[in-house]
């Protein structure tokens, strides 16, 4: 930073202070004195501090770029008329019952005001109003659809209300061209602390979540171990559970309690920076979630030191000066700022809102994601929705069995609905609040099937970070009926077995000694309660292992009972239903092991054809092969519609198996072509669709087969044989590969 002078004006500007002269190891450590706290006045000038604004134009103009990239993608601006299904009678889930979407040409017409809010923040133009533009739509957007509720995409929305009020406009902004009084501007300190705080209880406060006992003994994240990120860990130095527990767990845990810290202090700051952007774009090749790893890298550099724009571009030649950021140092001053010249008594409304808004968000912002003993109705096995809770990845789910059951309370009738009628989303199946809007959509839409007055049942079974598999909600409940408040447990919610976690590491013992073919599943089961199941006919050698308690098994066809004790097990016939009761006073637990036999069979025929093509490729094979399997197994096919169950899954296989090899050979250039062809034809989706519904709003609708003709043209997509016609050079395909279902 530069040292203070004049201007014209004749105010002071504030010095900066030194970075190199002699300083109190307070200061040099934590960039003020202790005694700045010492009293409230000292805090508001601390706070009100004047400070280059450089830092955090910067973090502005990246942000802003970010959410215009992010507002097609994640937030699904290519795909509305998908995600609201327009005219469409579907069950929604908004934060409040009376929140609806608009009609879809109006959504179209939000999403417009969002991205050129986020467009005006990113150049600063008309800065105050593009925040407001922005924030108004976005979270609109976010209360409207819990199901979509993520920890970055409530992270966006506290930043973009944060730069509400912030000038964050005073550097390489529109509107410092236009108003020189803003142009290179300080900004109060404040600005600086608010972000740095957010983003570093993003970090701890993630970091204290992974202290759960879950996340520590590995359970929670055991999948990723497995993905090619971890190859040279995996193959080279430890194992996949060595790496999993150490690598994933252990390194995520310790980044995230550090990373805030390090951040902090001028000494560690360099190498957390390298250790967090590797983090981060590790993340980006991890999961699908968006512009979160790309924006807690452009958060990073707001711990350096405000001027570092100034620093760094200005050891960039002088031809490029025109489209760089500044680097002149004759800052302004600001009336946003306190200057030790002026008086305190001086000091006006601005300065005190900006440091009490300042403690109260901080504080609550620390308070927050251990508030769930207010809104308990958001309670289930984690506390609160998944959103402002910082508990990232720390809880993995997966569903064995999902029932809905409903009935005609006039008449008794009982019927079963599939899972996930009337929406789109599977989040519901998790969260006691979404169950009952759900249910309540459904009695709504069974009235319309002559239902009356319908009651709605779920049995649904979840296992939490590779638990047993166990009901999550009380499947006796009528959930339409069911008391539900924000504010008060749930009374339907099923406890979580906590005290049968040990079991885990029984599980992977009896995975271990299994072969290939077989399956396990792992059920634990509460007292009183039932499960019916039903075994196919494809798995012809099905048993169930009682680990503990006592049940009793019911062949419904039979009707025969027969009672199981621990460690005795039996034989369950296929393509019969049969009844599971716990009759012990504690938990059951069972296991059911079973074979495919179908899927086997295919197996076997799937992989002598492999072995039968590799012949044929050398030359080996000397018994005669049909044409049409010739053909098939040198690959030249062509079109010829195969009926064959076992030979359509060989040529899915191996299409499959060639679009891997093929995306693993890629260069470096291919795979961008490819990346960049993908985006383009997302974008292009998004601005025909959105010129489609303001040219309806303007002109009001086209004759539908226009219509259709317009929007099948904003479908089109990339096609392989585009692809091979328009680059030789760059062959790649642009196919769905998908897990083959025999």
């Amino acid at each position: 930073m530069v040292k203070s002078s004049k201007n014209p004006k004749g105010k002071i500007m504030m010095a900066a202070w030194n970075r190199s002269g002699d300083e109190s190891r307070m200061r040099k450590l934590f960039r003020f004195e202790l005694c700045d706290l010492s009293s409230w006045e000292r805090l508001l000038r601390l706070l009100n501090r004047p400070t280059d604004p450089a830092s955090l134009g910067m973090f502005r103009f990246l942000f802003g770029m970010l959410m215009v990239i992010d507002i097609p993608q994640e937030r699904g601006m290519s795909s509305l008329d998908y995600k609201y299904l327009d005219g469409m009678d579907v069950c929604r889930f908004p934060l409040f019952n009376f929140l609806k979407p608009l009609p879809m040409d109006w959504m179209y017409l939000l999403y417009v005001v969002m991205l050129f809010g986020a467009l005006g923040i990113m150049l600063g133009c008309l800065y105050r109003i593009s925040c407001l533009m922005f924030i108004s739509t976005y979270w609109y957007v976010f209360f409207l659809d819990k199901t979509t509720w993520n920890n970055h995409s409530y992270l966006y929305g506290l930043i973009g209300f944060q730069l509400t009020i912030m000038d964050a406009n005073r550097y390489w902004s529109i509107d410092g061209l236009l108003n020189l009084k803003k142009k290179n501007a300080h900004v109060p300190l404040w600005n600086y602390t608010v972000l740095r705080a957010q983003i570093f209880i993003v970090y701890f406060i993630a970091g204290v979540k992974k202290l759960d006992g879950d996340w520590v003994g590995g359970y929670s994240m055991n999948y990723l171990s497995q993905h090619w990120l971890f190859d040279p860990l995996g193959k080279l130095i430890f194992t996949d559970e060595m790496t999993s527990l150490i690598v994933v767990h252990g390194g995520g845990l310790i980044l995230d309690l550090t990373a805030g810290y390090l951040l902090f202090f001028d000494a560690t700051r360099p190498i957390s920076i390298v250790f967090v952007t590797y983090f981060h774009c590790m993340n980006s090749q991890l999961f699908s979630i968006g512009m979160f790893p790309y924006a807690m890298l452009a958060t990073s550099p707001l711990f350096c030191y405000p001027d570092w724009p100034r620093r760094l571009f200005a050891k960039f030649p002088i031809c490029l000066s025109g489209v760089l950021p500044p680097v002149m140092t004759n800052l302004q001053t600001s009336v946003s700022c306190l200057y030790p010249e002026v008086e305190l008594k001086a000091k006006g409304l601005r300065h005190k809102l900006g440091a009490v808004f300042t403690i109260i968000y901080i504080a609550e912002q620390f308070f927050l994601p251990y508030s769930h003993f207010i809104t308990q109705g958001y309670n289930n096995w984690t506390n609160g929705l998944y959103g402002y809770s910082w508990d990232m990845m720390v809880h993995s789910r997966s569903h064995q069995h999902v029932k809905i059951t409903y009935r005609d309370t006039k008449t008794g009738d009982i019927g079963y609905l599939n899972p996930g009628v009337f929406t789109q989303s599977r989040r519901w199946k998790d969260h006691g609040d979404m169950l009952k809007q759900y249910a309540v959509c459904l009695s709504h839409q069974l009235t319309k099937y002559n239902i009356s007055e319908p009651e709605v049942y779920f049995d649904i079974w979840v296992s939490i970070n590779e638990r047993f598999q166990q009901r999550i909600f009380d499947p006796r409940v009528d959930i339409v009926k069911a008391d539900w408040s924000p504010f008060k447990s749930n009374p339907w919610l099923m406890p979580l077995l906590v005290d049968l976690s040990p079991w885990r590491a029984k599980f992977s013992e009896v995975e271990n000694a299994l072969d290939n073919q077989t399956e396990v599943v792992f059920i634990a089961d509460f007292p009183g309660l039932c499960l019916e199941n039903f075994v196919s006919e494809d798995l012809g050698n099905t048993s169930l292992h009682v680990l503990q308690g006592e049940v009793n098994v019911e062949i419904v066809m039979e009707k025969k009972n027969y009672t199981l004790k621990k460690d005795e097990k039996m034989q369950l016939p296929a393509g019969e239903y049969h009844k599971v009761y716990t009759i012990s006073q504690e938990p059951s637990c069972y296991m059911y092991i079973y074979v495919n036999t179908t899927d086997v069979a295919v197996e076997k025929k799937v992989a002598k054809l492999f072995e039968l093509q590799e012949q044929v490729r050398n030359g080996t094979e000397t018994e005669p092969i049909p044409p049409e399997l010739q053909n098939i197994l040198n690959g030249t096919n062509g079109d010829i519609n195969v009926t064959d169950p076992i030979l359509r899954v060989f040529l899915r296989r191996q299409r499959r198996m060639e679009e891997v090899q093929k995306r693993r050979n890629a260069t470096i250039l291919e795979k961008l072509y490819r990346f960049s062809i993908k985006k383009y034809y997302l974008f292009r989706r998004s601005f025909l669709m959105t010129a489609i519904a303001m040219r309806n709003l303007v002109f009001g609708l086209p004759p539908m087969e226009q219509l259709t003709q317009e929007i099948a043209y904003a479908n089109l997509k990339y096609t392989d044989e585009q692809a091979q016609g328009e680059t030789q050079n760059v062959n790649m395909q642009k196919t769905e590969t998908s897990h083959v279902e025999l």
